[in-house]
């Protein structure tokens, strides 16, 4: 495997993040980007700042309620009965106190539309708004008879209130993000070439400083374990709850938390380079990219701007030709409020940020929109074997004895004999003996494609494979035959313990241990109606079934491709999609790659390479092959909240709009600006609402 260069780890609990700009090693891990002015939404808010639209909400609704309590609708009805020396002034003065403080941002908004050539809900607004005081202006000087006053006052604090609330939910979403930034230290404690300790900000650290992280501390900053042993909380990165045990030669991501001992750490990436800034801005880049879905809403808010306008000019024209020049004013004006499509533009990006957030949450790391919107298509899922399915290392699966040899001990004296083999199946047996431990041995020597030997307490034994039996000339017992001829014809790999020169002892099966979760990752996957799973591997093909038997594969419906080349899994899912399949294809190494990239949608696993992270478009932290079908149920769930969500907002407007025209003026069904401001606001919030029921989506593995 390459090594990542970015999330530099080959451990199958961690992923790889690609780094998008050169390193820093000065830098400390950047904030969540911020996103500002036009180009910083569906919206282009003049701030996207949620304090800000609540401070001006409360000033302007203090303003406002007594500009309602002294205007006419109030005051000639449940009024004191005798007039109040200057309450003819309430509404002009604190309604322009209103009108140019509190629809500020609304009105900043509308020229940078204008500016921009792209109309949309700011300039909607401040059309409404605008019109609104033109006219109440206007009524004061005595030019006209129409008093908006509290109309005005109550229209831009209810639109400041809608997007107060608006945009603290999306910073709630977008909160992922600083959350992130959040868990570095500012402070960590160095260790100097002669073994003092200091204290420096870790915006001071470079590659290849040492430091110590204590019980409890967290990680400053990516490295490799130099000394000491520890069990790490990822769960901040991976979403994986269970500790991970680092040792020395491990690799520690910046961020996660050393529980229970302290560890020395050589620093081996700053900044840019961390695998948390990599989280960070694969979720800033997910939260910004657009949709399919996204592309309509944008469509249909530029429209509705045209339409609006068109209709408030035509109300105007039909209500005048009606010899009703008042309510001709009164309707536009209504027309405009009405229109104003908080709700379409808060439907997808709310849904986006927090599917997003949601998911990075969970480990799951989505890089392109589009790949999520995808995935609620996918029909045939195609899963590279070993590392993804597997654990892409070797394990002790069986083991059979002869009459008199105890397993355990059996177990014991071939992980003494392997103990100082690198090989990874001699790194396997060593592994199975357990808390007891190899037996000490002695005069280690390898036989170079046989196996290995050494003298266990003044006995000399042998572990190989079959051709270390026939260099002995030695036949497998009748008693370990037919367990060996079994495990061979599943693909494990066989070792035999020999005592030399001619006892066969034992045997071993060495399997690539399927993942405990892949078995549950498959049933998921069916159990969301994907039609054909499938699995790709360069193993021969006894290997391959018996992983796919173990997996649960369907018979003719299910798929196994073996012996495939590196060079061939791409033309693989080609075939696939030649079917009528909409492919996912889920690899972790260098070779998957290709196949990645031509798949429908290219899921990688967190503990593959760089260039198979750069292909897919979402990226599974933690190795879990569950993550899968949770991509697959976030993605049908945030598509039917936006589709439900863009309906609401649409079909709001095509019954309000004629309403808010007077059509139905003859029957007295008639809206003035203030009640249709309070509908508008009731939209966004239920689109709000509504995409707050994504949080119930289970997406974490039970």
């Amino acid at each position: 495997m390459v090594e990542p260069s970015a999330w530099r780890s080959a451990d199958r609990h961690r992923g790889d993040m690609p780094a998008s700009s050169p390193p820093d090693p000065g830098r400390h891990v950047p904030a969540a980007p911020a996103q500002h002015g036009e180009h910083a939404g569906h919206d282009k808010h003049a701030g996207h700042d949620p304090e800000m639209f609540r401070r001006r909400f409360w000033v302007c609704l203090a303003l406002t309620v007594p500009v309602v309590l002294t205007s006419h609708l109030v005051w000639d009805q449940w009024g004191p009965g005798w007039d109040v020396p200057g309450r003819a002034w309430v509404g002009p003065v604190l309604g322009s106190v209103v009108f140019w403080w509190g629809g500020r941002p609304f009105l900043v908004g509308a020229v940078r539309e204008v500016r921009d050539r792209a109309p949309g809900m700011m300039l909607l607004v401040a059309m409404a708004i605008t019109v609104a005081y033109a006219a109440s202006l206007a009524t004061s000087v005595g030019a006209f008879d129409l008093d908006f006053w509290w109309e005005l006052a109550a229209l831009v604090t209810i639109m400041l209130l809608g997007h107060w609330q608006e945009m603290k939910a999306i910073g709630q979403a977008r909160g992922a993000l600083a959350a992130l930034a959040a868990l570095l230290p500012d402070e960590t404690e160095r260790v100097a070439a002669d073994g003092q300790v200091e204290a420096v900000a870790v915006s001071d650290l470079r590659v290849g400083d040492v430091v110590l992280v204590r019980p409890g501390g967290r990680v400053p900053a990516d490295g490799r374990v130099v000394e000491g042993d520890a069990e790490l909380d990822e769960s901040m990165i991976t979403g994986e709850s269970r500790p991970v045990a680092r040792s020395a030669g491990g690799r520690v991501v910046a961020g996660t938390v050393a529980t229970d001992s302290a560890i020395r750490v050589r620093v081996e990436a700053l900044g840019e380079q961390t695998a948390l800034a990599g989280i960070q801005r694969m979720v800033a880049q997910a939260q910004g990219s657009g949709g399919r879905a996204q592309l309509l809403a944008d469509r249909f808010a530029a429209a509705l701007f045209y339409v609006a306008t068109g209709t408030a000019v035509l109300t105007v024209l039909v209500w005048a030709a009606l010899g009703r020049a008042d309510e001709a004013v009164v309707r536009a004006v209504t027309v405009l409020v009405i229109a104003c499509p908080h709700a379409l533009g808060l439907a997808i990006p709310l849904v986006v940020a927090l599917s997003t957030a949601l998911a990075a949450r969970s480990g799951i790391l989505v890089k392109d929109r589009l790949a999520l919107e995808r995935m609620r298509t996918v029909s045939a899922v195609l899963f590279d074997k070993t590392g993804t399915l597997t654990r892409g290392e070797h394990a002790v699966t069986d083991v059979a004895t002869v009459r008199g040899t105890e397993r355990d001990e059996a177990l014991r004296i071939a992980a003494g004999v392997e103990s100082d083999s690198e090989h990874p199946l001699a790194r396997a047996i060593v592994a199975a003996a357990g808390p007891a431990g190899p037996r000490p041995a002695a005069g280690f020597r390898s036989l170079p494609g046989r196996g290995v030997r050494a003298t266990v307490d003044g006995t000399e034994y042998a572990v190989g494979g079959a051709a270390l039996l026939r260099e002995l000339g030695l036949t497998l017992p009748t008693e370990l035959e037919a367990a060996t001829t079994r495990w061979s014809a599943r693909g494990a790999a066989v070792l035999h313990l020999v005592r030399l020169p001619e006892a066969v002892l034992g045997a071993f099966a060495l399997t690539d241990e399927v993942r405990p979760e892949a078995r549950r990752a498959v049933d998921e996957l069916r159990a969301e109606g994907v039609r054909t799973i499938a699995m790709i591997t360069g193993d021969a093909r006894p290997v391959a079934e018996a992983v796919a038997a173990e997996l649960g594969f369907r018979p003719g419906v299910d798929e196994v491709f073996a012996e495939v080349l590196p060079a061939e899994k791409d033309e693989r899912v080609a075939d696939l999609q030649r079917r009528g399949l909409t492919v996912a294809m889920v690899g972790d190494g260098v070779n998957d790659a290709p196949a990645l990239a031509r798949a429908d949608v290219g899921i990688a696993i967190g503990a593959g390479t760089d260039v198979a992270i750069e292909s897919a478009g979402v990226v599974l932290a933690s190795s879990d092959p569950r993550g899968v079908g949770a991509v697959v149920r976030l993605s049908r769930a945030s598509y039917r909240t936006m589709r439900q969500n863009l309906a609401w907002a649409a079909g709001y407007n095509v019954v309000a709009l004629p309403l808010a025209a007077g059509v139905l003026a003859w029957a007295g069904v008639a809206l003035s600006p203030a009640v249709a401001a309070v509908l508008m606001s009731a939209s966004t919030i239920v689109v709000a609402l509504n995409a707050q029921l994504l949080r119930r989506v289970r997406l974490d593995p039970d």
